[in-house]
């Protein structure tokens, strides 16, 4: 019994470690002042004024548009915040400006075979002897996937190789796609006379103002400009004169004072 009693008394503690442990704490509290207490409340309050974390979705969202911007300005984003820009040749510009052509939905990376004829028909591929439209449309077929209807950069040179092989018979290979690609190389689709009007004698004669008669006649002035309301409307002339007089505003001139000879 006594050992057990011995053992659970407490052993008293250190007057050396006690007064430290005190020192700590008072050191503590003088850290803690009011200035102190008040950068620790601005510091916790910018921890929480930041905006919340999005989810992964979103984010893989933002650096797909980035990278879409990126190529479309002829930029690519490489490591740690590197930009390197990317190289675009002559005739993979004129690809994207015919795959965008028509189509406000379009990236750019893809050509449908309708604008493939636009631009074999404008860069003067098709020549109308060796290589015909028919030609051309084979070729796109035959270039392109089995379940897609357009064709990629890769493709269209592929297509484009194809078609020199026929068209420049006398040269190499290479020679033949090298003139090929110079004939597209810079070149924008061809949109002259597209939205031109077509002139006919019924148009014509229903625009010409000159042969208006009754109150239409009196909405369009000798120039053939409308009158505005002044056409519909009779306006009330307030003026006191006569309708028909050819000397309206003549009398205020004629009792003006003449000038005084010098």
């Amino acid at each position: 019994m006594s050992d057990i009693y011995t053992s659970c008394i407490k052993k008293p503690r250190d007057s050396t470690s006690c007064s430290s442990i005190e020192g700590e704490m008072e050191g503590s509290h003088a850290t803690t002042g009011p200035n102190n207490g008040e950068e620790f409340k601005v510091q916790t309050a910018k921890h929480n004024n930041h905006a919340p974390m999005r989810p992964p979705s979103e984010q893989s969202k933002d650096r797909a548009q980035k990278r879409l911007s990126a190529e479309s300005n002829g930029v690519s984003e490489g490591g740690a915040g590197a930009r390197t820009p990317v190289e675009v040749t002559a005739l993979e510009e004129a690809f994207r400006r015919f795959a965008v052509h028509g189509d406000t939905r379009a990236t750019g990376k893809e050509l449908h075979g309708k604008n493939w004829s636009k631009l074999c028909k404008d860069c003067s591929v098709i020549d109308g002897k060796t290589i015909t439209l028919t030609d051309v449309d084979i070729v796109f077929s035959k270039v392109k996937k089995k379940s897609c209807r357009t064709i990629t950069f890769n493709e269209f040179k592929e297509a484009l190789t194809e078609l020199s092989r026929k068209r420049f018979k006398e040269k190499s290979n290479d020679e033949a796609a090298e003139e090929v690609f110079k004939l597209i190389e810079g070149k924008s689709p061809i949109i002259a006379g597209v939205t031109r009007a077509v002139a006919s004698p019924t148009v014509s004669r229903l625009t010409d103002t000159t042969k208006f008669t009754g109150s239409h006649k009196a909405r369009f002035d000798e120039t053939g400009r409308g009158k505005g309301k002044a056409g519909r409307v009779d306006v009330l002339d307030k003026s006191g004169y006569v309708s028909g007089y050819k000397h309206k505003g003549s009398y205020e001139k004629k009792m003006q004072p003449r000038p005084k000879p010098e």
